[in-house]
């Protein structure tokens, strides 16, 4: 067992990593919920695989969950389907006494807490990540958020869960495009903190040896992340790191409209080649991309994708959050391990694609 604290003063998020605690969230749960209700919030693939077992240890504790079941996939991060959630919040009587837990990937951690930051103003939530990209990532840190036509999570909040259960375990139930998927932000971590992260990522050869390793992995890619919004919690600063290949990344994702490339995918996409343009206008180090493709390829990542509309691209882009009052942040590597923020008036975007 692996444990971090988020402590943001007034606020305090218990992390929890431990292979098979999904049998046991009950107890972890009740130690920090003293009533009954709770509002599961899930997707059909997780609920078909995990439904019964989280029912269970809940039910063990005497709690008396309901589960809220969409559709799985980025499509489901939509307002539609958080007006679906709220009216199934009111029809089970949820209270500002209640909780919500989140079980499944990123779409379900975001959209379970948007739902839980906005609903009567705000009610407490649990997450519990079943993908890799969740329990290294977005489960923790605040951002929860959902999708508009117009680009992803431009709606969204900074709404931290009460307690996050990281179970290492129901990794094994994944197919190999969400491990990809998870992978892609593991890199992320290394690159933009951690050398040792990366190198330990770069020399693993199999996936016996990185199912090995993951419960390391997970808890490195969560304290750099955990240390950044410690310094800074709604991202106007140091915290802008964690974007690195986002920017590019969210672009293709939208190109694609959410169903080609995985944001994983995408963001890895988005590493490479900021890194090899960075490195062509001498602001990286010589041989930095190569490293960073050298990664991916380890994993079977792609990190080239052909016959994109440019112009479509750099649209996207300025439509993003990191786009800020006529200036873009980009986060730029000046070699692994070493990331910092640089910015440009938006009309220099093209500069850089």
């Amino acid at each position: 067992m692996k444990k971090l604290n988020m402590n943001l003063g007034s606020i305090t998020s218990n992390i929890i990593i431990e292979k098979g605690i999904i049998k046991n969230a009950g107890r972890e749960i009740r130690k920090v919920y003293s009533s009954n209700k709770i509002a599961v919030v899930t997707d059909e693939n997780v609920f078909g695989l995990y439904g019964e077992i989280l029912e269970k240890s809940l039910a063990a504790e005497n709690f008396t969950p309901t589960f809220i079941v969409i559709k799985p996939g980025e499509q489901s991060k939509t307002v539609d389907t958080l007006k679906h959630v709220y009216s199934n919040l009111v029809s089970m009587g949820i209270t500002r006494g209640d909780l919500i837990v989140a079980l499944g990937g990123g779409v379900v951690g975001d959209l379970a807490g948007f739902a839980a930051s906005t609903y009567l103003r705000g009610i407490d939530f649990v997450q519990i990540p079943t993908s890799l990209l969740a329990q290294i990532d977005s489960s923790i840190g605040g951002k929860v958020a959902v999708n508009l036509d117009e680009g992803k999570n431009l709606i969204g909040s900074f709404y931290h869960p009460k307690l996050v259960l990281v179970d290492p375990e129901v990794l094994n139930s994944l197919p190999e495009k969400f491990v990809k998927d998870g992978l892609g932000e593991a890199i992320k971590y290394g690159c933009i903190r951690d050398k040792e992260l990366f190198s330990m990522l770069l020399d693993i050869k199999s996936n016996f040896e990185l199912l090995d390793n993951i419960e390391d992995i997970i808890f490195r890619c969560l304290s750099i992340k955990k240390e950044t919004v410690e310094m800074d919690e709604k991202d106007k600063g140091i915290r802008m790191l964690l974007n690195f290949g986002h920017t590019i990344g969210h672009a293709i994702e939208k190109y694609f409209n959410y169903e080609k490339y995985s944001h994983g995918e995408a963001v890895s996409v988005g590493m490479y080649w900021i890194t090899k343009k960075s490195e062509e206008m001498g602001i990286t180090e010589k041989g930095t991309s190569d490293k960073i493709k050298g990664a991916l390829e380890n994993y079977g990542i792609e990190y080239t994708i052909l016959h994109l509309d440019r112009e479509e691209i750099i649209k996207n882009i300025l439509v993003d959050k990191k786009n800020i009052s006529g200036k873009l942040n980009l986060i730029l590597l000046k070699d692994i391990g070493n990331a910092f923020i640089y910015t440009i008036p938006e009309q220099e975007t093209s500069k850089f694609i």
